[in-house]
């Protein structure tokens, strides 16, 4: 994929599903390779993010839930998935960017930050006050991309069960305080 012009980000549609769909599935499949079990691997296929998307879009959660995607002209080149922070030390005002992915041939064109920009602008909007995130602790290029947006580690981790036997994978969660939106 090849830098595009009309570089944009927009809600999410139920017509958007396949295209987020495969964007996580390559994502996921990268970012997880060697980190669950390989029968685990196999199931990031497209249709099935797919069908959880289209679902989700059709019946959005109760509060307020927001599918992103980054266009490169008319094609989805990425996602980012966001609402209330379910962790249970979080302040109500904590907003979370739940899942986020930008298309393995569509990066560093500025796909990503605008991904992050806008789905902070609507946590924002809907009167969130911090912003928080879970990475995998080894996904460095991850961490990095999010902090060199602002956000931090606050000590706090997860070991998420990635396979039936009980292996886990580590999380850490990085955070930023909003800074309230600037009157033009």
């Amino acid at each position: 994929m090849a830098p595009h012009a009309d570089a944009s980000v927009r809600g999410a549609t139920e017509n958007d599903a396949p295209a987020v769909g495969l964007v996580q599935a390559l994502v996921w499949q990268e970012a997880y390779d060697g980190v669950v079990p390989p029968e685990v691997h196999a199931a990031f296929e497209p249709q099935s993010f797919a069908t959880a998307w289209r679902e989700s879009l059709r019946r959005p959660p109760e509060g307020v839930h927001r599918l992103l995607v980054a266009c490169a002209g008319e094609q989805v080149v990425g996602f980012a998935a966001i609402g209330p922070s379910q962790d249970p030390d979080a302040s109500p005002a904590t907003g979370e960017i739940t899942a986020m992915g930008v298309h393995p041939q569509a990066r560093r064109q500025g796909h990503g930050s605008r991904l992050l920009n806008a789905a902070v602008d609507l946590l924002r909007e809907a009167g969130a006050e911090h912003v928080a995130a879970w990475t995998l602790a080894r996904h460095e290029g991850v961490r990095a991309f999010l902090g060199g947006a602002g956000l931090t580690p606050d000590g706090a981790y997860r070991d998420r069960v990635v396979s039936p036997e009980g292996a886990t994978a580590r999380e850490v969660r990085l955070v930023a305080t909003l800074d309230a939106p600037t009157q033009e």
